[in-house]
C-alpha cells in the first residue's frame, strides 16, 4: 500500500517551485546592475567570513548533439563540435573576470558541469576547461565535484579522464527505459549501455552516481514506468532524482514536438508517483526530500538522517551554504545578499564578455524580508523545521508574531498531519516531508501574491 493517499496527492497535484532559491529565479529583474553585483563581490572581499568561505562553481555547457523533446534548458543543438572551443575562450575570460574581483586562489567545495551536455566536449576540451579553473580556484579535498553525462556520448575511456580531472561524482540523464517513450521524446539510449557505463564508473572509483528520472513523458503508463524503476534498482545507483514532466509548449518550443494525446492522464500520472515511492524505497532508498533518493550510506541520505542537509540551484547537497559563480550562457550564481543571472543568448554572453562586462542581464538585491523568509524556506525544505527561538535569535524577531498569519494557514496541514504547530517550533511530520514544498509555498511572499503558478512544475 502507498504511503501517500489518493486524496493528498489529489490536493497537492498543483504547480508550484522547487526552491533552489529564494526568492526563486522568475523575481529577478533586468534592474540588477553590474554594480550590484561588483558591490555583493567586494562585500565578500571585505567580509571576514564571507571572504574565506568556500565557493560553490557551476559551469554551463549549451551544446547538445541532438533534441531531447522533453528539455526545458536552455540548450543549442549542433553537430559542430568546433563550436565548443570559441565557447571555451570566453569562459576563460569570465573567470579571470572573477578572479579579477575576488583574488585567486578561493577555496572551491563543489563544482557542478551542466546543460546541455557536458560530455560534448572533448577530452581535450574538458582537461582545457579543468586547468582554466585550477589555476584560478584552490579545489578542496573532499568537496563534491560532479558532472552531468549523456550515456550517448562517453565510454570507460572518457569516464577515467572524469575521473582523473578530479571528478567524484556522475549524474546520468536516463529518463526512462522503455524504448517506445525514448523514441517518443527523441532520445534513444539502451539500457544496456547505461548498464555497463555505471559498473565501469564504480570500478574507476567515483564516489557516488546519481540517475535522473522523469514520469509523465509521452507513452508512459503506470506499468511501463514500473520495468523501468525494476530495472534502476537492479542498476542500484546511489542516487536517484525522479522528476514530474512540466509539459509547457508555450514556453518550450521542443516540446511542440510532443503530441498532448500521448502523454499521460493527471490518474495515471499520480498513479506513477505512487508506485514509485513505494518502488524505490521498498528497494531500500531512502527519500531524501524534493524528487531526491539515496541509498542508506550514501552522503546525502547521512546528512539528512544528520539534520546537515542544505539546498543549492542544483538542488540537495551535503555541502554548507556557499557563495555560487555561475558561468557560462544562462548561469545563475549567488554572492551573498543577491543572486545574478548570465545572459541566455551566445550572442548576448559574447558581446558582454567582449566588452569587459560580467554577462550579466538580471538579478535580485534581497531585502531583509527576502533573507529571513530564505532562511525560514531552507530550514523547512532541509531540516524539516524551524525552532523559533535558534530564529529568534539570529534574526532578532519574533518568528510567531512575524509570521502568524502563515502560520495559520498551516493548521489545515496540522489537521491532515502534515504539519505539527507547537509553542517552540514548526515541524514537518514524515508525512508532510512529501509535500514540503506545500509547506514552503504558504510562506512564499511572493506566490501568495500571484496567483498565476503556470511557470512552474507540479510540487509533486
Amino acid at each position: 500500500m502507498s504511503v501517500l493517499t489518493p486524496e493528498l496527492l489529489t490536493r497537492f497535484d498543483v504547480p508550484g517551485p522547487r526552491y533552489t532559491s529564494y526568492p526563486t529565479a522568475d523575481r529577478f529583474v533586468e534592474a540588477f546592475s553590474q554594480a550590484d553585483l561588483h558591490a555583493a563581490l567586494n562585500l565578500r572581499n571585505q567580509g571576514l567570513g564571507q571572504k574565506n568561505r568556500s565557493l560553490s562553481i557551476y559551469v554551463h555547457i549549451p551544446f547538445c548533439e541532438s533534441l531531447c523533446y522533453y528539455c526545458a534548458c536552455n540548450k543549442i543543438i549542433t553537430k559542430h563540435h568546433e563550436n565548443a572551443e570559441p565557447y571555451l575562450a570566453y569562459l576563460e575570460k569570465e573567470v579571470a573576470m572573477y578572479s579579477a574581483a575576488i583574488g585567486e586562489g578561493q577555496s572551491v567545495s563543489q563544482l557542478h558541469l551542466g546543460g546541455g551536455t557536458p560530455t560534448f566536449l572533448s577530452d581535450a576540451e574538458l582537461i582545457k576547461l579543468m586547468t582554466v579553473l585550477k589555476r584560478s580556484f584552490s579545489f578542496a579535498p573532499g568537496g563534491e565535484y560532479s558532472v552531468e553525462v549523456d550515456p550517448r556520448t562517453v565510454n570507460k575511456a572518457r569516464l577515467a579522464v572524469l575521473f582523473e580531472l578530479g571528478f567524484n561524482r556522475l549524474s546520468f540523464g536516463v529518463q526512462d527505459f522503455d524504448p517506445e517513450v525514448q523514441k517518443a521524446v527523441h532520445r534513444i539510449q539502451p539500457a544496456e549501455q547505461v548498464f555497463d557505463l555505471v559498473a565501469a564508473a564504480r570500478q574507476i572509483g567515483f564516489e557516488s552516481i546519481n540517475v535522473d528520472l522523469i514520469y509523465g513523458l509521452p507513452k508512459q503508463t503506470a506499468e511501463s514506468f514500473d520495468r523501468t524503476l525494476k530495472q534502476v534498482n537492479e542498476l542500484r545507483p546511489d542516487r536517484i532524482a525522479l522528476y514530474a514532466y512540466a509539459h509547457l509548449p508555450e514556453r518550450f518550443k521542443p516540446q511542440r514536438r510532443i503530441l498532448a494525446a500521448d502523454l499521460p492522464v493527471a490518474s495515471s500520472k499520480l498513479d506513477m508517483l505512487s508506485r514509485s515511492m513505494d518502488a524505490l524505497m521498498d528497494a531500500g532508498y531512502v527519500y531524501v526530500g524534493m524528487d531526491h533518493f539515496a541509498l542508506p550510506d550514501d552522503a546525502l541520505a547521512v546528512a539528512k538522517r544528520q539534520g546537515r542537509l542544505h539546498r543549492n540551484f542544483q538542488g540537495y547537497s551535503t555541502q554548507p551554504d556557499c557563495d555560487l559563480i555561475g558561468l557560462g550562457v544562462s548561469a545563475i550564481g549567488r554572492m551573498g545578499g543577491t543572486y545574478s543571472q548570465n545572459a541566455k543568448t551566445m550572442d548576448e554572453y559574447v558581446d558582454m564578455l567582449d566588452n569587459h562586462q560580467l554577462p550579466i542581464v538580471k538579478g535580485l538585491a534581497l531585502t531583509r524580508d527576502d533573507l529571513i523568509r530564505r532562511a525560514w524556506i531552507m530550514a523547512l525544505m532541509c531540516q524539516g523545521q524551524v525552532q523559533y527561538a535558534d530564529f529568534n535569535e539570529a534574526w532578532l524577531i519574533d518568528a510567531k508574531q512575524y509570521f502568524a498569519v502563515e502560520l495559520a494557514q498551516l493548521e489545515s496541514m496540522q489537521a491532515q498531519g502534515l504539519v505539527e504547530l507547537k509553542d517552540n517550533s514548526l515541524q514537518v511530520t514524515p508525512m508532510g516531508w512529501f509535500f514540503v514544498r506545500g509547506v514552503a509555498m504558504v510562506f512564499d511572499k511572493y506566490l501568495q501574491a500571484d496567483r498565476n503558478r503556470t511557470r512552474f512544475s507540479k510540487i509533486i
